[in-house]
């Protein structure tokens, strides 16, 4: 059993970001951030990926990077949940769910006037 968060902004889809250790973030780092929309974290995280690579040696590189995903693994889902607040994007549920599907179906049922927004999305995409 996961647990999601589930995060609206008007006339937009609900967002949901499980809670834990994010393997997307600690094996793509900075372009798994990129990729969901958290541009100030992502970009500091490549920042400091590119001036690691620029002043490490070789060999001292690789446990710092090491560290560097872990972290970014650690708290990738929290920095995705910190860029949507900063969006206008306000937490409205907990879930506790098997998947992501099942979470939204969740939501959807106790929050039935999202309905319309979840559904704008699926129409568009």
């Amino acid at each position: 059993m996961s647990i999601y968060t589930a995060h609206t902004r008007a006339g937009r889809p609900p967002v949901l970001v499980r809670e834990g250790f994010s393997w997307g973030a600690f094996v793509f780092g900075p372009f798994w951030l990129l990729g969901h929309r958290a541009w100030i974290a992502g970009v500091l995280a490549l920042v400091a990926w590119v001036n690691l690579a620029i002043v490490l040696p070789g060999a001292a590189a690789a446990p710092v990077f090491l560290v560097l995903h872990w972290a970014l693994g650690l708290f990738g889902n929290d920095l995705r949940r910190w860029s949507l607040g900063r969006a206008d994007y306000v937490l409205v549920h907990v879930i506790a769910a098997p998947n992501e599907d099942t979470a939204l179906a969740r939501l959807l049922e106790r929050r039935p006037d999202l309905i319309g927004d979840a559904l704008g999305a699926e129409v568009l995409t």
